[in-house]
């Protein structure tokens, strides 16, 4: 959006009819992969002379289908995000597909400052795939290995934030947990929270999801001591079941949640804990019928 800005063009509401459409798709579910194929078809409907592109998750993982598609003008992988504009200019009436392999993806690709609708918070993109391959989850062969933000740059969005009367900041990603293990510099998620702890005019930090295991006793002491934090915790579960983790390769046990849920009780008075569940994952099939 704010490549097309400076560029003079004029972003509408979806529901308008635009001489451009761009479609940011999901895959993490059947349900989201239907929903992005209806989407694109619904965007065509508006205007047949528009240009249709397709990218994100779905378009990375799901590019013969998408191709299969007659309206749409445009494939581009997670990784060509930061070329849409380029693409667009450049495009002949040919239909144009570019979804290179996002495994061999190691750099954080900066897409520019993020935009906020809320006059106190603005949400803060930290970091960008995931390692963990569980068996039931496509996110790692749509996003990419891990690949963390450099310090400085998260630093400065936010200070630029506090400036402009922002409050608060949200920390997101697919995995923020794993924050600097791709960089070269020995930093992790809790060193990256101690320097925004430091940032004036930021009174709030939130953090998105947590894996059980980077909640580890040094981070719990480490993080107790910045006055900044909300003591919310939004932990990436899944089960309560060792047997079922173990089947969705989820590396810790059922004792392993109780534990981090009462230390993180004891250090927080008023602690809030919400996390992710999945209800009735399968079973493996013990015989072919």
């Amino acid at each position: 959006m704010q490549a097309f800005l400076k560029k003079g063009y004029k972003i509408v509401n979806f529901e308008e009819k635009a001489d451009i459409y761009i479609v940011n798709t999901c895959t993490v579910t059947n349900m989201s992969d239907r929903k992005s194929r209806q989407i694109l078809r619904k965007a065509k409907q508006k205007n047949k002379d528009s240009i249709l592109v397709a990218t994100g998750c779905y378009a990375q993982t799901a590019e013969n289908a998408l191709e299969e598609i007659e309206d749409i003008d445009i494939i581009l992988g997670n990784s060509e995000k930061g070329n849409i504009f380029k693409y667009i200019e450049e495009y002949k009436n040919q239909k144009q597909t570019k979804v290179p392999d996002i495994m061999k993806e190691r750099k954080y690709q900066e897409l520019g400052t993020t935009t906020y609708t809320e006059k106190t918070r603005a949400v803060i993109k930290i970091e960008d795939g995931c390692d963990n391959f569980c068996t039931y989850c496509i996110i790692p062969f749509a996003r990419g290995p891990v690949r963390s933000r450099a310090l400085n740059s998260i630093l400065e969005e936010i200070q630029a934030n506090a400036q402009k009367g922002i409050k608060e900041v949200v920390l997101t990603g697919i995995q923020i947990a794993s924050y600097g293990k791709d960089l070269k510099e020995n930093i992790q998620l809790i060193d990256l929270l101690e320097e925004i702890n430091k940032i004036k005019g930021i009174e709030r930090i939130r953090l998105g999801s947590l894996d059980i295991n980077q909640v580890t006793n040094q981070f719990i002491e480490r993080i107790k001591k910045l006055e900044k934090i909300c003591p919310h915790f939004h932990l990436s579960l899944q089960s309560g079941c060792t047997e079922t983790l173990k089947r969705m390769n989820r590396k810790y046990t059922k004792e392993d949640i109780e534990e981090v849920v009462k230390k993180l009780r004891k250090t927080f008075s008023e602690v809030i804990l919400t996390a992710d569940i999945i209800a009735g994952f399968p079973r493996r099939n013990r015989k072919r019928i």
